[in-house]
Protein backbone atom coordinates (compact mmCIF):
# COMPACT_ATOMS: atom_id res chain seq x y z
CA UNK A 1 0.00 0.00 0.00
CA UNK A 2 1.84 3.10 -1.48
CA UNK A 3 0.34 6.04 0.64
CA UNK A 4 2.87 8.58 -0.60
CA UNK A 5 0.08 11.69 -0.98
CA UNK A 6 -3.16 12.24 0.13
CA UNK A 7 -5.52 10.34 -1.91
CA UNK A 8 -8.58 12.24 -3.30
CA UNK A 9 -11.17 9.04 -3.13
CA UNK A 10 -14.48 10.30 -1.71
CA UNK A 11 -16.43 8.27 1.35
CA UNK A 12 -19.86 7.40 1.32
CA UNK A 13 -20.08 9.87 4.32
CA UNK A 14 -19.82 12.28 1.84
CA UNK A 15 -22.37 12.00 -0.05
CA UNK A 16 -25.73 13.97 0.25
CA UNK A 17 -28.06 11.61 0.84
CA UNK A 18 -27.69 8.78 2.95
CA UNK A 19 -30.55 6.43 4.62
CA UNK A 20 -31.05 8.24 7.94
CA UNK A 21 -30.68 3.94 10.06
CA UNK A 22 -27.54 3.64 7.83
CA UNK A 23 -25.87 6.99 9.14
CA UNK A 24 -27.02 6.69 12.79
CA UNK A 25 -25.59 3.00 12.52
CA UNK A 26 -21.90 4.99 11.72
CA UNK A 27 -22.18 7.46 14.26
CA UNK A 28 -22.69 4.82 17.22
CA UNK A 29 -20.02 2.89 15.43
CA UNK A 30 -17.50 6.04 15.19
CA UNK A 31 -18.27 6.74 18.63
CA UNK A 32 -16.86 3.46 19.75
CA UNK A 33 -13.67 3.94 17.44
CA UNK A 34 -13.10 7.31 19.24
CA UNK A 35 -13.67 5.81 22.62
CA UNK A 36 -11.50 2.70 21.86
CA UNK A 37 -8.36 4.52 19.62
CA UNK A 38 -8.07 7.84 21.07
CA UNK A 39 -9.93 10.31 19.16
CA UNK A 40 -11.65 12.10 22.23
CA UNK A 41 -8.44 11.45 24.28
CA UNK A 42 -5.98 13.34 21.60
CA UNK A 43 -9.41 16.09 21.61
CA UNK A 44 -9.17 16.57 25.51
CA UNK A 45 -5.35 16.46 25.35
CA UNK A 46 -5.55 19.71 22.75
CA UNK A 47 -8.24 21.61 25.10
CA UNK A 48 -6.10 20.92 27.73
CA UNK A 49 -2.83 22.16 26.27
CA UNK A 50 -4.87 25.77 25.31
CA UNK A 51 -6.48 25.71 29.18
CA UNK A 52 -2.81 26.05 30.42
CA UNK A 53 -1.93 29.11 28.63
CA UNK A 54 -5.65 30.83 28.06
CA UNK A 55 -7.59 31.30 31.11
CA UNK A 56 -10.41 32.90 29.04
CA UNK A 57 -11.56 30.13 27.01
CA UNK A 58 -15.35 29.78 27.45
CA UNK A 59 -16.56 28.91 24.35
CA UNK A 60 -16.15 26.20 21.22
CA UNK A 61 -17.42 25.72 17.71
CA UNK A 62 -17.29 22.06 16.50
CA UNK A 63 -16.93 21.62 13.28
CA UNK A 64 -18.87 18.65 11.72
CA UNK A 65 -20.28 17.57 14.66
CA UNK A 66 -21.64 14.23 13.19
CA UNK A 67 -23.09 12.63 16.46
CA UNK A 68 -22.33 15.09 19.17
CA UNK A 69 -20.24 12.79 20.97
CA UNK A 70 -16.85 15.52 20.64
CA UNK A 71 -19.13 18.12 22.10
CA UNK A 72 -20.41 15.92 24.80
CA UNK A 73 -17.17 14.76 25.52
CA UNK A 74 -15.55 18.08 25.84
CA UNK A 75 -18.37 19.26 28.04
CA UNK A 76 -17.91 16.36 30.63
CA UNK A 77 -13.95 17.72 30.52
CA UNK A 78 -14.57 21.14 31.12
CA UNK A 79 -17.05 20.23 34.38
CA UNK A 80 -14.36 18.18 35.77
CA UNK A 81 -11.99 20.61 35.73
CA UNK A 82 -14.31 22.99 36.93
CA UNK A 83 -15.01 25.07 33.79
CA UNK A 84 -18.16 26.67 32.35
CA UNK A 85 -17.98 26.24 28.78
CA UNK A 86 -20.65 26.71 26.13
CA UNK A 87 -20.69 24.34 22.83
CA UNK A 88 -21.74 25.22 19.49
CA UNK A 89 -21.97 22.85 16.59
CA UNK A 90 -22.46 22.98 13.46
CA UNK A 91 -22.93 20.18 10.64
CA UNK A 92 -24.30 19.85 7.41
CA UNK A 93 -27.07 16.80 7.35
CA UNK A 94 -30.21 17.32 9.43
CA UNK A 95 -30.05 13.70 10.49
CA UNK A 96 -26.61 14.49 12.55
CA UNK A 97 -28.82 17.49 14.09
CA UNK A 98 -31.26 15.02 15.07
CA UNK A 99 -29.33 12.35 16.20
CA UNK A 100 -27.27 15.17 18.10
CA UNK A 101 -29.97 16.71 19.63
CA UNK A 102 -31.56 13.65 21.25
CA UNK A 103 -27.98 12.04 22.00
CA UNK A 104 -27.07 16.02 24.10
CA UNK A 105 -30.37 16.30 25.95
CA UNK A 106 -28.93 16.12 29.03
CA UNK A 107 -26.00 18.44 27.60
CA UNK A 108 -27.72 21.72 28.14
CA UNK A 109 -24.55 24.33 27.32
CA UNK A 110 -24.68 23.55 23.70
CA UNK A 111 -26.65 24.98 20.18
CA UNK A 112 -26.56 22.89 17.30
CA UNK A 113 -26.77 24.55 13.66
CA UNK A 114 -27.54 23.10 10.58
CA UNK A 115 -25.64 24.66 7.90
CA UNK A 116 -22.12 25.24 6.70
CA UNK A 117 -19.30 26.94 9.10
CA UNK A 118 -19.08 28.98 6.27
CA UNK A 119 -22.18 30.87 7.41
CA UNK A 120 -22.33 31.36 10.76
CA UNK A 121 -23.25 34.99 11.70
CA UNK A 122 -20.65 37.06 12.74
CA UNK A 123 -22.31 37.78 16.25
CA UNK A 124 -21.92 33.91 16.91
CA UNK A 125 -18.07 34.08 15.90
CA UNK A 126 -17.24 37.28 18.24
CA UNK A 127 -18.38 34.95 20.76
CA UNK A 128 -16.33 31.63 19.82
CA UNK A 129 -12.98 30.70 21.38
CA UNK A 130 -11.98 27.96 19.76
CA UNK A 131 -12.97 26.01 16.60
CA UNK A 132 -12.67 22.23 17.30
CA UNK A 133 -13.05 19.70 14.26
CA UNK A 134 -12.74 16.10 14.71
CA UNK A 135 -11.85 14.05 11.98
CA UNK A 136 -13.32 16.80 9.63
CA UNK A 137 -10.29 18.12 7.83
CA UNK A 138 -9.12 14.81 6.00
CA UNK A 139 -13.24 15.62 4.38
CA UNK A 140 -11.52 18.51 2.45
CA UNK A 141 -9.22 19.20 -0.47
CA UNK A 142 -5.83 21.10 1.13
CA UNK A 143 -7.64 24.38 -0.61
CA UNK A 144 -10.12 23.87 1.44
CA UNK A 145 -8.01 23.27 4.94
CA UNK A 146 -6.04 26.17 4.28
CA UNK A 147 -9.43 28.55 3.89
CA UNK A 148 -10.89 27.16 6.97
CA UNK A 149 -7.70 28.18 8.98
CA UNK A 150 -7.55 31.13 6.93
CA UNK A 151 -11.43 31.62 8.59
CA UNK A 152 -10.37 30.72 11.77
CA UNK A 153 -7.58 33.46 12.18
CA UNK A 154 -9.95 36.39 10.42
CA UNK A 155 -12.28 35.83 13.27
CA UNK A 156 -9.74 35.37 15.84
CA UNK A 157 -10.12 31.93 16.74
CA UNK A 158 -7.96 29.32 17.98
CA UNK A 159 -8.21 26.03 15.89
CA UNK A 160 -8.18 22.54 17.76
CA UNK A 161 -8.28 19.39 15.25
CA UNK A 162 -7.29 16.07 15.30
CA UNK A 163 -7.21 14.00 12.65
CA UNK A 164 -5.71 10.73 11.13
CA UNK A 165 -1.98 9.99 10.52
CA UNK A 166 -1.62 8.58 6.96
CA UNK A 167 -0.08 5.51 7.88
CA UNK A 168 0.39 2.07 6.68
CA UNK A 169 -0.39 0.33 9.45
CA UNK A 170 -3.10 2.42 10.56
CA UNK A 171 -4.46 1.44 6.87
CA UNK A 172 -4.39 -2.36 7.35
CA UNK A 173 -5.60 -2.31 11.38
CA UNK A 174 -8.62 -0.51 10.78
CA UNK A 175 -9.20 -2.44 7.94
CA UNK A 176 -9.08 -5.82 9.85
CA UNK A 177 -10.60 -4.36 12.93
CA UNK A 178 -13.79 -2.85 10.94
CA UNK A 179 -14.21 -5.28 8.81
CA UNK A 180 -14.31 -7.84 12.04
CA UNK A 181 -16.77 -5.92 14.27
CA UNK A 182 -18.58 -3.22 12.55
CA UNK A 183 -21.96 -3.76 11.74
CA UNK A 184 -22.11 -0.40 9.27
CA UNK A 185 -21.03 -0.62 5.50
CA UNK A 186 -20.35 2.90 5.56
CA UNK A 187 -17.81 2.58 8.76
CA UNK A 188 -16.37 -0.66 6.71
CA UNK A 189 -16.00 1.84 3.74
CA UNK A 190 -15.19 4.59 4.80
CA UNK A 191 -12.19 3.94 7.49
CA UNK A 192 -9.52 3.13 5.19
CA UNK A 193 -10.05 5.51 3.01
CA UNK A 194 -10.11 8.17 5.52
CA UNK A 195 -7.06 6.65 6.29
CA UNK A 196 -5.69 7.18 2.92
CA UNK A 197 -7.20 10.69 3.14
CA UNK A 198 -5.40 11.92 6.61
CA UNK A 199 -2.14 13.16 6.33
CA UNK A 200 1.87 13.59 7.18
CA UNK A 201 3.08 15.71 10.09
CA UNK A 202 4.97 17.79 7.23
CA UNK A 203 1.80 18.20 5.17
CA UNK A 204 -0.42 19.57 7.75
CA UNK A 205 2.59 22.19 8.66
CA UNK A 206 3.13 23.40 5.27
CA UNK A 207 -1.10 23.92 5.18
CA UNK A 208 -0.77 26.02 8.37
CA UNK A 209 1.89 28.22 6.65
CA UNK A 210 0.11 28.42 3.59
CA UNK A 211 -3.18 29.62 5.79
CA UNK A 212 -0.07 32.54 7.39
CA UNK A 213 -0.40 31.13 10.57
CA UNK A 214 3.24 30.60 12.36
CA UNK A 215 1.84 29.99 16.31
CA UNK A 216 0.74 26.23 15.91
CA UNK A 217 1.59 23.04 17.31
CA UNK A 218 1.23 19.54 15.52
CA UNK A 219 1.69 16.41 18.24
CA UNK A 220 1.44 12.93 17.48
CA UNK A 221 -1.41 11.01 19.33
CA UNK A 222 -2.00 7.58 20.03
CA UNK A 223 -3.55 5.75 18.03
CA UNK A 224 -2.52 7.49 14.67
CA UNK A 225 -3.95 10.76 15.34
CA UNK A 226 -2.70 14.09 14.72
CA UNK A 227 -3.43 17.21 17.39
CA UNK A 228 -2.96 20.31 15.60
CA UNK A 229 -3.41 23.57 17.69
CA UNK A 230 -3.45 26.80 15.51
CA UNK A 231 -3.28 30.14 17.75
CA UNK A 232 -5.31 33.04 16.68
Amino acid sequence: MQLSNRSTEKEYLDNDVIETKALYRNLLELDIINKRLGGYNASRNGLATILKTRKNIESVLDIGFGGGDSIKQLSKFADRNKRYMFFYGVDLKSDCVKYAEENLTLCTNKKLICDDYRNIPSDLLKETDIIHCSLFLHHLTDKEIIDLFKFAKANKCIVLANDLHRHWLAYYSIKFLTALFSRSYLVKNDAPISVKRGFKKKELIALLKKAGIDNYSVKWSWAFRYIVIANA
